[in-house]
């Protein structure tokens, strides 16, 4: 039996990215997907390259508007009759200005993107999860919202909200057999930052930051994400695995490698 056969899943972000790539790998491991994006071009030719089973359909859906992640969850009890794995990848990032400078505006964008939709996605999909016994809740976090980065303000301030909200909901779904986990990416090639990333100046930046020297890739969150809302981690629950290549197993503290000259005795 594939790993998820039987399984039906939600994806929101699911036309690109890191999205894209866990909707392609819970498919191909035998989940029925509903991807929800607002790139509808981009996310019915997925479910269309996926969906020869007709067991991968796409939805329309702005996650910021309660309304419509409702909508998300009903078309897939309407089409596959349950749902067992919640993904709650949508996202935007907003980086590069300091609190004084940040528009109010930007803030409640951000706020209800990143944030708000894992709320209402919560708030609509756990009682169908609970009529069929359970299910697996995996959020996307980032390690900004473990830490901190310059002129993160709202994406840092929502990504750590999303990992205390993630506890939340393990401490008080655990006795409906609902987990919830969160993943939290370091620097990772999407289309949303490969442009930048990929640079030579970018990877003289970074490289030198990160112990495995190179980035992470959308098929490195995906296999992280599926671990998480498979049987293999039924017994974790509430936990944020950061998938970062270890750049944030280091202190911060420059090399001193490059300096023990004199600093023997």
């Amino acid at each position: 039996m594939s790993r998820f056969e039987g399984k039906v899943a939600i994806v929101t972000g699911g036309a690109s990215g890191i999205g894209r790539a866990t909707a392609q790998l819970l498919a191909e491991q035998g989940a029925k997907v509903v991807i929800s994006d607002i790139s509808d071009a981009d996310g019915e030719t997925l479910a269309d390259t996926l969906g020869t089973r007709d067991d991968v359909v796409y939805q329309h859906c702005d996650v910021s508007n309660a309304d419509e992640v409702n909508a998300l969850v009903d078309r897939a009890i309407d089409a596959f009759g349950r749902l067992d794995i919640l993904c709650n990848n949508a996202g935007v990032v907003s980086i590069g200005q300091e609190a004084p400078d940040f528009s109010a505006e930007d803030w409640e964008k951000v706020i209800a993107i990143n944030l708000n939709s894992v709320f209402y996605a919560a708030k609509a999909a756990i009682p169908k999860m609970k009529e069929g016994g359970g299910g697996a809740i995996v959020n996307t976090g980032s390690t900004s919202g473990l830490f901190a980065d310059a002129g993160g303000n709202a994406y840092n301030a929502t990504k750590a909200a999303v990992i205390n909200f993630t506890r939340t909901l393990a401490i008080d779904h655990g006795k409906d057999n609902i987990r919830a986990n969160a993943v939290c990416p370091g620097p990772t090639l999407t289309p949303m930052t490969e442009d930048v990333l990929s640079t030579d100046e970018m990877k003289k930046i970074w490289f030198p930051l990160l112990p495995l020297r190179r980035y992470g890739t959308a098929q490195d969150l995906a296999k992280a994400i599926a671990f998480l809302a498979s049987d293999e981690a039924s017994f974790i629950t509430g936990h944020a695995l950061v998938v970062d290549g270890g750049i944030t197993c280091q202190t911060g503290h420059p090399n001193l490698m490059n300096f023990t000259e004199g600093l023997d005795g």
